[in-house]
């Protein structure tokens, strides 16, 4: 669940008005700080031996952060009560188990208890409702909007980060948690909060300047507000820029309290930047505390196939399938699953998990990726008219791209299917017209149409990616050798061995220990080899 803290000061004015003492109010007060910044730990520590209505509300707000929700509702209904506070508590209870009808029922009696006017407990339902699961935003706004009433058409920053968190539940609400997020910035300009929330939203909408900002503001408002720098982090890593992530996430650790939940994101965050026995390390030290943690369990089998650990990976991954239960279960598990049972030589079986993922899942995004792990298995199998048919029904749907034309290509290309595979190798030179790899893929597939290259079929396909690849040579090592080798073959056995020369010279410039062109140069010279040859065969 996305990170929606509370601002301290709103619930500490309640907290009074409901009746607590003034070390009440302080010690919830601190909790709410510590909990604004993930500190979890530390917050049920400022908690500890409170037995208030307020300080089980705040326990309710801990667990519902770490998605325990029996435990969550458990306190809040420890602080349910007659008093609309009491009577909010108890809808946030219903809420934590999935009885949101009742939640409304509940909010709803709050609210008519202070006559729809009182701000205060009109923002509480509205936060309620922002820091829940629900995803139908009608009822809520309801009460944002009577809230904004009540404060007689002033910006509050907390309703604003309310309003904004609300928004976020909705498919299309980027754009009014925005502008929610700007106007609790412009009530309030030291509000870190606000700002951290809208570098959040720009890191998912791939602003990297704005989140840079925003963030950045946010940490400068509070140096201690460990949330901002994990998102930088995500930043960093969205772009690409791994050793920047790693280092930001590093600095975020530093300022997040020591936890085994700190540490399984940190272990989450060397495999996402690929420091696989880094994140392995980090892994084992989390279970050594937490055995059943779902997450290390799954991030260690993953890990174990990235390092090549097969028997390990098959090992983890069968723990982590024992105990995760069916609605934890994600489609990249199912990949995992099936790339491992691959590697162990389980095709059949692998075909069998990755088929069933497909028919359990319903995201159209999710599903594809998935086929595209279904194809790999059939081309590691050499089924290969499975995986064309695979290719070509994807290709038919919203989530087909030129990445699955080249797969589909190459699936042609491995079943002898030179003509078709040409055909398709086409439609990515013409949407992509500087992709090199496309048409050298172009060129082998009219050369395996005529592999004594009499005909010459692949003759314009080499050239056009010779002129397009010369501009990284390095990067295209391989093929250029490749493509001037074919060149000089097609041009000797035309008989114009000054041009194949040419090639071969270039052959050699290239990889000067190439045997098939300093074999071609010693026929060109008059000197006895054996016949020279164009591109490798399969």
């Amino acid at each position: 669940m996305p990170f929606k803290p509370w601002k301290p000061l709103l619930l500490t004015a309640l907290a009074v008005g409901a009746g607590a003492t003034a070390a009440t109010a302080q010690n919830v007060a601190s909790a709410q700080k510590a909990i604004e910044l993930g500190r979890y730990n530390e917050a049920r520590a400022d908690l500890r031996g409170n037995t208030s209505p307020e300080a089980n509300f705040e326990l309710g707000r801990i667990y519902q952060k770490r998605d325990i929700a029996d435990s969550a509702s458990y306190y809040f209904n420890k602080a349910a009560g007659p008093t609309p506070f009491g009577m909010i508590a108890e809808g946030r209870a219903l809420l934590a188990k999935g009885s949101n009808a009742e939640a409304d029922a509940k909010f709803d009696a709050a609210a008519k208890a202070t006559k729809n006017k009182d701000a205060k407990v009109l923002t509480m339902i509205a936060q309620a409702y922002g820091e829940s699961d629900v995803k139908d935003i009608t009822r809520a706004l309801t009460y944002e909007k009577a809230a904004e009433a009540a404060n007689k058409g002033k910006d509050n920053p907390e309703l604003m980060i309310a309003r904004g968190d609300i928004y976020l539940h909705s498919d299309q609400g980027g754009g009014e948690a925005m502008s929610s997020f700007d106007r609790a910035t412009a009530a309030d300009a030291n509000n870190a909060e606000a700002y951290y929330k809208k570098g959040v939203l720009n890191v998912r909408s791939r602003n990297g300047a704005g989140a840079k900002e925003n963030l950045d503001k946010a940490i400068a408002l509070n140096p201690n507000y460990a949330p901002a720098y994990k998102e930088l982090a995500e930043m960093y890593y969205s772009a690409g820029q791994y050793p920047k992530a790693l280092e930001t996430f590093q600095q975020y650790q530093t300022k997040a309290e020591k936890s085994s939940d700190t540490d399984a994101e940190y272990a989450s965050f060397l495999y996402l930047t690929k420091k696989y026995p880094e994140s392995l390390a980090e892994i084992n030290k989390v279970l050594v505390v937490e055995p059943n943690n779902l997450t290390m369990n799954r991030l260690k089998a993953y890990t174990l196939y990235e390092t090549s650990d097969y028997a390990g990976a098959t090992t983890a991954m069968d723990q982590y399938m024992k105990i995760a239960p069916a609605d934890k279960i994600i489609p990249e598990d199912y990949s995992y699953q099936a790339k491992i049972l691959l590697k162990s030589g389980r095709s059949d079986e692998a075909l069998s998990v990755l088929q069933k993922a497909i028919s359990l899942t319903a995201d159209p995004d999710k599903k594809a990726d998935l086929q595209n792990d279904l194809a790999t298995a059939y081309m590691a199998k050499k089924d290969y008219p499975a995986a064309i048919k695979i290719y070509t029904d994807k290709l038919k749907t919203p989530q087909g791209d030129l990445t699955d034309q080249f797969r589909l290509a190459s699936a042609y290309n491995n079943n002898k299917q030179y003509v078709k595979a040409d055909s398709v190798y086409g439609i990515i030179t013409t949407a992509k017209p500087t992709y090199a790899p496309a048409w050298q893929a172009r060129a082998q597939a009219n050369f395996y149409q005529d592999t004594d290259s009499k005909q010459g079929l692949a003759k314009p396909y080499y050239e056009k990616y010779i002129e397009i690849a010369s501009t990284d040579p390095e990067k295209y090592k391989s093929g250029l050798v490749e493509a001037n080798n074919y060149l000089g073959y097609y041009n000797l056995q035309k008989g114009d061995k000054p041009t194949a020369s040419t090639y071969y010279e270039k052959v050699l410039a290239i990889d000067p220990t190439n045997k098939d062109a300093t074999n071609a140069m010693k026929i060109i010279k008059g000197v006895p080899a054996r016949k020279a040859t164009p591109i490798r065969k399969k």
